[in-house]
């Protein structure tokens, strides 16, 4: 398996491509823009795109969503059981920041941690993360962990939008992802990359070291 990183102009929230270039399988973590970037690099390798999974439903990570399902309509959408009500006020969201409104598209399947999607020879597992939205997840395959905006390089996302909490995403990091191996590649939302064993000790507010 390999991972793409596509970062788009507009709030820098990354896209990872995941993909095989034997089986020619592909699946789409966050959909925050560079779609005319991802189109390309999709059709130069010939690759079919199954699923977008969504982080979290802040409308910085959902911006393609229109663009891809009417590019790709037969892929598959998955989000959050817990961020519905969020992103069905994708409009206010815009508006709350003064950006050009996103319209929701249809999700084909709300999601929890009860979920694991098959890609290629294995499982994508979903891991509830609340905390910086309601609904956020993070998606684990083999040692790569998709972090949305839970959990980034030395630092968190904030809390202090709708249906954020500060509590829970301590919960969140301190009981499920720093659980995980020391090894896990983190992916975060925004920003550069990391790992579990860094965050441990280095991360700002729940790390060995923390400062906050």
């Amino acid at each position: 398996m390999k991972i793409e990183k596509f970062i788009p102009l507009e709030f820098a929230a990354n896209n990872y491509l995941l993909y095989d270039e034997n089986i020619k399988s592909a699946v789409l973590i966050d959909c925050a823009g560079s779609n005319e970037e991802i189109f390309k690099f999709i059709e130069k390798n010939n690759l079919i795109l199954e699923y977008i999974l969504i982080t979290h439903a802040h409308f910085d990570h959902c911006l393609g969503l229109k663009q891809f399902r009417e590019k790709f309509p037969d892929v598959k959408i998955l989000m959050a059981k817990a961020d519905e009500e969020l992103y069905k006020n994708l409009a206010y969201q815009c508006d709350l920041f003064g950006q050009r409104r996103v319209d929701p598209v249809g999700i084909d399947e709300f999601i929890d941690d009860t979920k694991k999607i098959k890609f290629l020879d294995n499982e994508i597992k979903v891991i509830s993360t609340p905390g910086h939205s309601r609904g956020s997840v993070c998606y684990l395959i083999d040692d790569n962990l998709f972090s949305g905006d839970t959990l980034f390089f030395e630092e968190i996302g904030r809390c202090d939008l709708p249906t954020g909490s500060f509590k829970e995403i301590e919960q969140s990091i301190k009981e499920k992802l720093f659980k995980l191996d020391d090894k896990i590649k983190v992916f975060p939302g925004h920003g550069d990359n990391t790992n579990i064993g860094h965050e441990k000790i280095n991360n700002a507010y729940f790390g060995k070291n923390a400062i906050f």
